[in-house]
C-alpha cells in the first residue's frame, strides 16, 4: 500500500515537489510515485531552470540529481541554503557515489538517495521532508522541551541550542564529542525529538556495553537456527530503530570488524541479520558520540578514516561544564528540585559561599559530577541551606574555618601554588600545540576547551 500525505492545512492545497533532473524516463518515474502519495510535481531539466522556478513558486521539497547540463546538484544545493534556506533538499546520486553524497550533506542538503531508485525509500525520504517543511516554527521550538532540557544561557550554550535546531533540519549523520558528563546523550535526544523523525523510535546504544561477540547479533539482529542459541528470529537495534534514530554512544569502542559493517549501513541503508540471505533496507538517521579524539584514533589505526568520514558529516562539541561556569547556578537549582522530588522533600538553597565554591571548581566529571556533589551535599544537609560544609569536591581547597591539618604546615603558599599550576598548565598546552602542529583549533579540540578559551591562556601565561 502507497504512503498519502495530507492536504496542507486540510484543505484542497497539495505539498509540492520540484523534480530536477535531465533523465525524461526518471522524471515520469518519480512525478508518478509521487503523485500516488497525493504529492503536486513540477519538473526542471538544468539547474537555471530550477532556479527560476524557486524564485516565482513556492515548494516544500526540491529533489535534484547531481548530474545536470549547465552545473552539478551540489551548485544547486548551495544556492537554496542560500536563497531558500527553510526548503528541504534532497539529492539523487549515482550508485556507489558516497562521496558526492555526503558533501551534498556537508552543504545543507537533507537527505540522499542513491541510483537505481528504491521507491520504498523515496517515499520514507520524500514523507520525511514533507512533514519537517509543515510543522511550524513554534512547534519545532516546542519540540525541544518536552523532555529534559540543555541548561544553561551562556554564549556557548545559546551557540549549542542553535546549532541543534540547524541539524534537526537535515538527515545527515552527525558526531557529537565532549567530555564524559557533559550531556551528549541529551543533545542528540534533542535533535531527534526537534526534527522530522521526532514521532519515530530514539533507540540508544552503549557500543562499550555490548560484549564483542553479541554485538553483531544486537546491532543487525539473527534468524532462527543462524547460530547455536538462536532458537527464534531476533529484530536488531538498528532496525528498532527504523523510522526513527539510532544513537551510536561510545562508537569509538566499536571493534573494526564492526566498523565495516557499520560503514555499509551509513552507505547503503541496508542490513543483513546473521543467518539472513538477503539484505534489508532500512530508514534510520545516525547520530554518534564519543568522549575520545576520534582523529586520532584514525591516525593510530583504531578506527576506520572512511567510517570516520561518514559518520562526521556534521561535528557538535558539547562544551565542558567548566567553560560555562556562569551556568552552575541554574543548573545545581534545576538539580536540587529534581532531587527533592525524588525524595518528596523540599530541596534547600545554595548558600553564596557554597555557589561560589562550586563555581571555582573544574568539575572534571562536568554535570554528571556536579549532580554526584549535591546529592551528597543534600544528604549532609540538616537546615534549609547547602553551607561550604556541606560541599566535597576533589581537588578545591577546603574551606578555611576548618582546622589546618599538619600537611598544611609549612606548606607552600598560594603563589606558590599558583606558579606550580600555571606551569602545568603551560606545559600541558605546549605539548599539545606541539602535538598538532601549531593549529590552535586542533588544539583547543585536544585539550578540551574552546577556541577563545586557549587563545586566552596562550596569551596570560605568554606562550610564544
Amino acid at each position: 500500500m502507497i504512503d498519502t500525505l495530507d492536504s496542507k492545512d486540510g484543505g484542497t492545497d497539495k505539498p509540492t515537489v520540484l523534480i530536477v533532473d535531465d533523465e525524461p524516463d526518471l522524471l515520469e518515474l518519480v512525478a508518478l510515485t509521487l503523485s500516488r502519495m497525493n504529492l503536486q510535481t513540477r519538473t526542471a531539466a538544468d539547474v537555471s531552470t530550477a532556479r527560476r522556478l524557486l524564485k516565482a513558486e513556492k515548494f516544500d521539497l526540491c529533489l535534484t540529481d547531481m548530474r545536470l547540463p549547465d552545473g552539478d546538484g551540489l551548485d544547486l544545493v548551495a544556492w537554496i541554503q542560500q536563497n531558500r534556506a527553510d526548503l528541504p533538499v534532497a539529492v539523487i546520486t549515482a550508485h556507489g557515489n558516497v562521496e558526492s553524497a555526503v558533501r551534498a550533506l556537508k552543504l545543507g542538503a537533507f537527505d540522499f538517495v542513491s541510483k537505481p531508485l528504491d521507491l520504498g525509500v523515496l517515499r520514507k525520504l520524500v514523507g520525511s521532508a514533507i512533514r519537517l517543511g509543515s510543522r511550524g516554527g513554534a512547534e519545532r521550538t516546542s519540540a525541544t522541551f518536552r523532555g529534559p532540557r540543555l541548561l544553561g544561557h551562556s554564549e556557548i550554550m545559546e551557540q549549542l541550542r542553535e546549532m541543534i535546531a540547524r541539524v534537526a533540519r537535515s538527515q545527515a549523520p552527525v558526531h557529537i564529542f565532549g567530555e564524559s558528563g557533559t550531556g551528549k546523550e541529551l543533545v542528540a535526544r534533542l535533535i531527534h525529538e526537534s526534527g522530522a523523525r521526532s514521532e519515530g523510535p530514539f533507540v540508544a546504544v552503549n557500543c562499550g556495553a555490548i560484549p564483542t561477540e553479541l554485538m553483531e547479533s544486537e546491532l543487525f539482529g539473527h534468524k532462527r537456527g543462524s547460530f547455536t542459541g538462536a532458537v527464534s528470529d531476533k529484530k536488531g537495534l538498528i532496525q528498532s530503530a527504523e523510522g526513527g534514530t539510532l544513537f551510536l554512544d561510545e562508537v569509538a569502542d566499536l571493534p573494526l570488524h564492526m566498523q565495516v559493517k557499520l560503514l555499509r549501513v551509513v552507505q547503503e541503508k541496508t542490513v543483513r541479520p546473521i543467518g539472513e540471505s538477503r539484505e534489508e533496507t532500512i530508514d534510520v538517521r545516525i547520530l554518534s558520540a564519543t568522549h575520545k579524539n576520534l582523529g586520532e584514533l584514525v591516525a593510530q589505526g583504531q578506527f576506520r578514516e572512511d567510517l570516520f568520514y561518514r559518520i562526521n558529516v556534521i561535528e557538535l562539541r558539547v562544551p565542558s561544564l567548566r567553560e560555562r561556569a556562569s551556568d552552575i547556578p541554574e543548573i545545581a537549582d534545576a538539580i536540587l528540585h529534581r532531587l527533592g522530588r525524588r525524595t518528596n522533600t523540599q530541596s534547600p538553597q545554595l548558600s553564596p559561599e557554597a555557589l561560589e565554591l562550586l563555581q571555582s571548581h573544574v568539575f572534571p566529571g562536568n554535570v554528571r559530577e556536579l549532580e554526584n556533589v549535591l546529592e551528597r551535599a543534600l544528604t549532609l544537609c540538616t537546615g534549609n541551606t547547602i553551607t561550604p560544609d556541606h560541599i566535597k569536591v576533589r581537588g578545591t581547597p577546603r574551606p578555611a574555618t576548618m582546622d589546618a591539618s599538619p600537611l598544611d604546615e609549612g606548606a607552600e603558599t598560594n603563589s606558590a601554588l599558583g606558579d606550580k599550576l600555571e606551569d602545568m598548565e603551560r606545559d600541558a598546552i605546549v605539548k599539545a600545540l606541539e602535538k598538532t602542529r601549531y593549529n590552535k583549533t586542533a588544539a583547543a579540540k585536544l585539550l578540551g576547551m574552546s577556541f577563545r578559551a586557549l587563545r586566552y591562556r596562550v596569551k596570560k601565561l605568554g606562550i610564544e
